[in-house]
């Protein structure tokens, strides 16, 4: 849960007066509440405190802010994408656990994309000769950015059109059945699973499909910047989701459960807490109080059962929740998907916020250039030209 601290504390901790902790509520940066124990007072956010400590240590030197703006502190980039609120993601303002509850796929890109029209994934395009999976997907990809055009000059409503079919293809190449429908549907043909576990996909596609400025989202809107083609930008996005410490961290929650499923969970537990080693999947910076994506998708289905004791004595050993790639790997896992089904689903969904990110990185006339600190070895400057 959440911890909350007096006005006093707050100052205390902040070294201000109390004009400026009512200035940071005013301006939405701290959260506040009335105090249970007298209501002429209030509590005030420690996480928000706690945030705001930090960046008044880290002060306004430019290095500081420069390197801040690429590791997190701060966030960099304008969005009207995705933010988060009360610790929870949120898509154009509205709740993305509670979009979720009933949402398509379809239904979220519409809403990301700011289309005017219903947006439909519907691919007739096989696979192709390769084996529906990652390198399907990526082979597909590549394809379509060594051709694509810029999105230069190019009407929006055409850029939707094309991100469309991009989609279409990509879920295609991963295993979804070609053809029409929504594609939570088109993955359960594809898969060979019934309606139930439909709806399981369906929720874990909204779910996923954007999460703010991640190191993906980066990625995509710099390759967007220089006006590089929608497919070019979708790749740039997705071979940086690949890595563990992303998108296919869920491959590592996976490897963790067979390990569970061969030893068993106390076996497990114990090796990992006596040497120090971090559970995958569990803990997420964004989310202190636990990973909501993760807790409305757990909530759908009983994963196997030695999992789920794995899964709550983890936690209770750890005092850390589990993440949404925990929830992925056990819905691999319950339902027997594909075994790269879990990164499919999350590439499938998170390229729908990437071209959201690409379209609005559009609208910005210049290019993303960070520029280097230099910290190596000073060249040494020859005796004549020392004058």
């Amino acid at each position: 849960m959440a911890s909350w601290i007096s006005m006093t504390e707050a100052c205390q901790l902040l070294g201000v007066q109390p004009q400026t902790i009512y200035a940071y509520v005013s301006r939405g940066k701290l959260e506040v509440m009335p105090d249970p124990a007298d209501t002429r007072k209030s509590l005030y956010r420690a996480e928000d405190l706690s945030g705001l400590a930090r960046r008044k240590k880290a002060g306004s030197k430019r290095e500081t802010l420069a390197t801040n703006t690429l590791f997190g502190a701060e966030p960099s980039i304008p969005t009207a994408l995705s933010a988060f609120f009360r610790e929870r993601p949120h898509y154009r303002g509205e709740d993305a656990i509670v979009l979720a509850r009933t949402a398509t796929l379809e239904d979220a890109a519409q809403l990301l994309w700011a289309a005017e029209q219903a947006v439909d994934f519907a691919c007739d395009a096989p696979a192709g000769t390769a084996a529906p999976g990652r390198g399907a997907a990526f082979t597909v990809l590549a394809g379509l950015a060594a051709t694509g055009h810029s999105t230069s000059g190019r009407l929006t409503r055409v850029l939707h059109a094309e991100g469309q079919a991009l989609v279409g293809q990509l879920a295609n190449a991963f295993g979804a059945q070609p053809g029409k429908g929504p594609l939570h549907l088109r993955f359960a043909k594809g898969w060979k699973q019934r309606a139930p576990v439909a709806e399981l996909l369906r929720t874990a596609l909204v779910l996923l499909a954007d999460h703010e400025l991640t190191s993906s989202a980066f990625a995509t809107r710099i390759a967007a910047s220089t006006g590089a083609s929608l497919p070019a930008c979708v790749l740039a996005g997705l071979s940086t989701l690949s890595g563990p410490l992303h998108g296919d961290a869920s491959g590592r929650v996976q490897a963790l459960f067979s390990e569970v499923e061969r030893l068993g969970e106390d076996k497990v537990l114990a090796h990992y807490l006596s040497t120090g080693l971090p559970l995958a999947g569990f803990g997420h910076p964004i989310y202190p109080d636990g990973d909501p994506r993760a807790a409305a998708l757990l909530a759908m289905f009983e994963p196997p059962e030695v999992i789920a004791r794995f899964i709550h004595k983890a936690t209770e050993l750890t005092g850390l929740q589990p993440n949404i790639d925990v929830a992925l790997a056990a819905l691999v896992a319950h339902h027997r998907l594909p075994a790269d089904a879990a990164f499919a689903l999350f590439a499938t969904a998170r390229s729908v916020g990437l071209l959201a990110h690409s379209l609005e990185q559009r609208g910005v006339a210049q290019v993303i250039r960070p520029r280097g600190r230099y910290v190596g070895r000073m060249p040494v400057v020859p005796q004549n030209a020392r004058k």
